[in-house]
């Protein structure tokens, strides 16, 4: 079984050829990073012009690479939720030409979903169900992954992202776009004990997420000493800051793992995914919890149209089709099968 998929929700434009939902045959992304960076993030208008110039060189691209014809493509798969809105309709708007001229059939595929599976490549073995830990720049939740198609949340963020909140803190010490990497990068060797800052809980529900208040106080800090004249070492503060955030992302965690003693496999998945202190932390987490933990490869980490291809095998497999009046969602929950 082989799938195109195509991936257009932020700021990569991506086309891929996997077959059987394991194996990537091409793997194409075209990126605005450079385009963006004088803004210090997105800007959505630009961001969706950049997707339609892109989209037909890189899907022909992904073909070439992968020694395909369309012919020889037996579905389309595109993600088609959550993500920029006009970013989306460009990847579905296209898919959709594909498929209509092709009469290959149809696949939606949610983003966060597709960030699960990109784990389906990297290991082989994996199956559900499974506990996966889900972090990006626009979501952050415990998910139990049930099957393939079948998804519950157990905690979501309440407000900012977890990575929402470390791009955030890098524009606001000075650091360049795309945030969350350069923060990384300029805490290594770094003090982590140099700061403090809070731990949030959100009161009534222990697998909930909040990052709103340590995105606040990191500000506070950095303004503070402005005003008073200070310097602050940046490698310290980083180090002090990514601590707090991964203590609160794998806080939840342990917690969601104590709760479902069942749990014997840990996911970890998003563009944070590829945080080296997330990483290195959350192996120890599921080394004392005696869970077996599976991290996926760091090219598949960020938004590409690889994972895409995964999970549309999975849903393709379910059933799940699209016709021509499938339409792009900003917003949607991973646990959502409908459009």
């Amino acid at each position: 079984m082989r799938i195109l998929a195509l991936e257009s929700s932020c700021d990569e434009t991506a086309a891929a050829v996997v077959e059987n939902g394991r194996q990537i045959l091409s793997n194409v992304v075209a990126t605005q990073i450079e385009r963006h960076k004088i803004f210090g993030g997105v800007v959505p208008e630009i961001a969706s012009r950049l997707h339609a110039e892109s989209i037909s060189t890189v899907t022909a691209e992904a073909l070439r690479e992968a020694d395909m014809t369309l012919d020889m493509i037996d579905a389309i798969a595109v993600t088609y939720a959550p993500g920029l809105i006009g970013a989306l309709l460009v990847g579905v708007n296209y898919a959709k030409g594909l498929a209509l001229g092709s009469g290959k059939p149809l696949v939606p595929v949610h983003h966060l979903r597709a960030h699960i599976a990109a784990n389906y490549i990297t290991h082989r073995d994996l199956e559900p169900p499974f506990l996966c830990l889900v972090v990006s720049g626009g979501n952050t939740m415990l998910v139990q992954v049930k099957d393939y198609t079948e998804f519950q949340v157990l905690g979501r963020t309440r407000d900012d992202a977890a990575g929402e909140a470390l791009d955030k803190a890098a524009r606001a010490m000075g650091l360049p776009y795309p945030g969350g990497v350069h923060l990384d990068e300029a805490s290594k060797g770094g003090d982590p004990h140099a700061f403090s800052f809070p731990h949030p809980n959100v009161e009534g529900s222990p697998l909930d997420f909040s990052f709103s208040g340590l995105k606040t106080a990191v500000l506070n800090r950095l303004h503070n000493a402005a005003q008073k004249g200070e310097t602050i070492e940046k490698a310290d503060l980083g180090a002090s800051f990514q601590s707090a955030v991964t203590d609160a992302l794998l806080r939840n965690t342990d917690l969601a793992l104590e709760m479902y003693p069942e749990t014997d496999k840990l996911v970890l998945a998003g563009g944070v995914s590829a945080n080296s202190v997330l990483r290195e932390r959350v192996a120890l987490l599921a080394k004392r919890r005696g869970v077996r933990l599976y991290l996926p490869e760091l090219r598949l980490c960020g938004d590409n149209a690889a994972m895409v291809g995964a999970q549309g095998f999975y849903e393709w497999r379910a059933g799940r089709r699209a016709d021509m009046s499938l339409n792009a969602a900003a917003t949607m929950p991973i646990e959502e099968n409908g459009r």
